[in-house]
């Protein structure tokens, strides 16, 4: 029986000819990531472990991104936890204030993330590198901390989705509604530690930004990880970011996947993810009229420069709807200074909206945009869970940054392509 992407990833990283779904492994790390709100319970659980440092300083990757620049007190002692941990075992790949940016976005720019690779993070959208084709899934602090320890993980080898993605996608679609849409049909817990294989000619299609956007919320399926093959596109996207030599691994012919789903992105159209859930999806044709009182463009899974284009595309010689509040994050520094020289910070404080620094913020509901009781927001983030931004009667509407934008100069949510 044949293998996929990913099984063969990890049987080449467990040290073995061939894995099947449901055995269990331990495999080789090439990198190791946390963030600071995870890191602290991660370096707490190593320094109960009877072990001298790290297993490599090049291949753990520390980021300062949640609530950085720091909010209060908790958040800056967290910061120091980490920063003095980073001091004393000599991390290469550690990023504060200054060099950091919104980690899943960092990573991949900095060259630290090629295909081929096994990444644990503790942090859930770990999963975002499958777009480089390298298996990278999310872990618990614990994990992380063995990870850190060891250069080990153990592994359940997922069963796989394949993901056939046809067509040409029409103007103002993106990869986010790529992945609301496989959502909505499958449901948040429809590949449930399984492995979304995304295939098909459609794929050409994606620019490397979507497919990060498209890996990053495979968690939001309940998926293990989410991977794309490595086209000449991701090569290039490697080859100028990286200085890592990378292995392309391809699925086998006979691979065997549990389930096969077909997206035509010649009559996709723009996406939203009702509170509370991803699944939650109506297509904008379906929305009605939904005022809102805040717009988020950013995070790990929108604040890329393609994100921030489409957005400035749209606001520019606009202004936002009066009363609305409209904050936008690059999601790292180099994206801020790209962006800044392409004209599209000036854009978005002419039309009436901020921008901050690279942070996760308002995603979590950590700060940079925390949400009032009964109040309503589109944000270009992963999740709308319950409180997951603010109160907990308030309420999220997932969405891309062109439907973001959009909604930004109506008031309510809104079609890009009226």
């Amino acid at each position: 029986m044949g293998m996929t992407m990913t099984q063969k990833i990890l049987a080449a990283h467990a040290g073995l000819e061939s894995v099947v779904a449901g055995q269990l492994i331990e495999a080789d790390l090439d990198l190791v990531l946390g963030n600071d709100i995870t890191s602290p319970v991660a370096i707490h659980e190593i320094e109960k472990m009877n072990v001298e440092g790290v297993f490599h300083k090049d291949k753990i990757a520390l980021v300062m991104d949640h609530f950085v620049p720091n909010k209060d007190i908790k958040s800056a002692e967290h910061c120091k936890c980490v920063r003095e941990f980073a001091c004393k075992n000599e991390i290469t790949n550690y990023f504060d204030v200054g060099e950091m940016g919104i980690e899943h976005a960092l990573l991949p720019e900095k060259g630290l993330t090629v295909a081929g690779d096994v990444i644990i993070g503790a942090d859930s959208h770990t999963c975002t590198y499958g777009a480089l084709g390298a298996f990278s899934t999310g872990v618990g602090s614990t994990d992380m901390a063995a990870g850190m320890a060891t250069g080990r993980a153990w592994f359940k080898v997922p069963s796989a989705i394949k993901v056939v993605i046809t067509g040409k996608k029409q103007k103002f679609v993106s990869g986010k509604d790529v992945i609301l849409h496989l959502i909505g049909e499958i449901g948040v817990d429809g590949a449930l530690y399984q492995s979304l294989e995304f295939v098909g000619d459609g794929i050409a299609e994606l620019s490397m930004d979507d497919r990060f956007t498209i890996a990053n919320m495979a968690i939001e399926a309940g998926a293990k990880n989410g991977i794309f093959p490595v086209d000449a596109l991701a090569e290039e996207y490697m080859k100028e970011h990286s200085k890592r030599p990378y292995k392309i691994y391809e699925a086998d012919a006979d691979a065997e996947y549990v389930r096969e789903v077909v997206i035509d992105l010649n009559t996709l159209k723009p996406t939203v993810a009702f509170p509370h859930l991803p699944e939650n999806t109506k297509t904008i044709d379906e929305v009605g009229d939904i005022a809102i009182d805040q717009v988020v463009i950013g995070s790990c899974t929108n604040g890329r420069y393609e994100d921030l284009a489409v957005a400035a595309e749209i606001l520019k010689g606009k202004k936002v709807k009066k009363g609305l509040r409209v904050i936008v994050i690059p999601a790292t520094q180099q994206i801020y200074l790209d962006a800044m020289e392409a004209g599209f910070i000036r854009t978005f404080i002419e039309a009436g909206a901020i921008v901050s620094t690279p942070t996760c913020g308002p995603c979590l509901g950590g700060y940079m945009g925390i949400l009032a009781e009964g109040e309503r927001c589109v944000s270009t983030t992963n999740r709308n869970f319950v409180g997951r931004m603010g109160h907990v009667n308030s309420e999220i509407y997932l969405a891309s940054p062109a439907v973001a934008a959009a909604s930004a100069l109506t008031g309510k949510i809104s079609d890009p392509r009226a």
